[in-house]
């Protein structure tokens, strides 16, 4: 077993580790944390098995942009977010922890020579593995894809309707209301005579 081998297996172990945390942690911020480490673990993983095109958009992706739409729907719904307001300082060592397993991760992909794995069975040749998938995807796994893509809509429809349950003394727009909206409705116009401002008479000891 060489050095590529034991940080596959490594990365992997990680990757299992961190997303145990993420279902049994009570703080959701600690949750997400856990996540982000889950996420980069698994891409990690990729790109020693010779997928670098996945595990960039796992990172740029998800760890980038999934992640903050995560944090804020978790920021939004109906969660004591008191305690998770008082400050960084209580998260700074889970931080740092996440921070650290990920740049010992960085490391020690960069000192990874060889890939190793069981490559794509149909990336012979000399066809980059981006080529491949970008072909596989759009034809052998078309349907699959539109299926992802469908659910992925629904859940974000979803999010969007958790956000947006009535609140007893909160305010809420109502659209169709402000379409139907007429000039008359918000502007009223009032016809006042002209009246010429009467100066104060002047005192006759300031009288020529």
């Amino acid at each position: 077993m060489d050095f590529a081998q034991i940080a596959f297996l490594a990365f992997a172990a990680m990757a299992t580790i961190a997303a145990a945390g993420v279902v049994t942690v009570r703080n959701p911020v600690h949750a997400a944390l856990l996540l982000v480490l889950t996420f980069f673990s698994v891409a990690c993983t990729w790109i020693i098995s010779g997928a670098e095109f996945l595990g960039i958009a796992l990172i740029l992706v998800y760890v980038g942009a999934v992640m903050v739409l995560f944090l804020f729907v978790v920021m939004m719904l109906d969660i004591d977010v008191a305690p998770l307001r008082e400050g960084f300082v209580r998260y700074l060592p889970v931080g740092l922890i996440v921070a650290v397993v990920m740049l010992a991760e960085m490391l020690t992909l960069i000192g990874v020579k060889a890939a190793i794995a069981t490559p794509f069975a149909d990336n012979v040749g000399d066809i980059p593995n981006t080529t491949w998938l970008a072909r596989a995807l759009f034809t052998d796994f078309m349907l699959p894809f539109e299926v992802a893509a469908v659910i992925l809509t629904i859940a974000v429809i979803a999010a969007v309707m958790l956000t947006l349950r009535r609140r007893v003394g909160a305010r809420h727009q109502d659209p169709s209301a402000q379409a139907r909206v007429r000039a008359s409705d918000r502007i009223r116009i009032i016809k006042m005579d002209a009246v010429k401002p009467q100066l104060p008479a002047a005192s006759e000891e300031g009288q020529p």
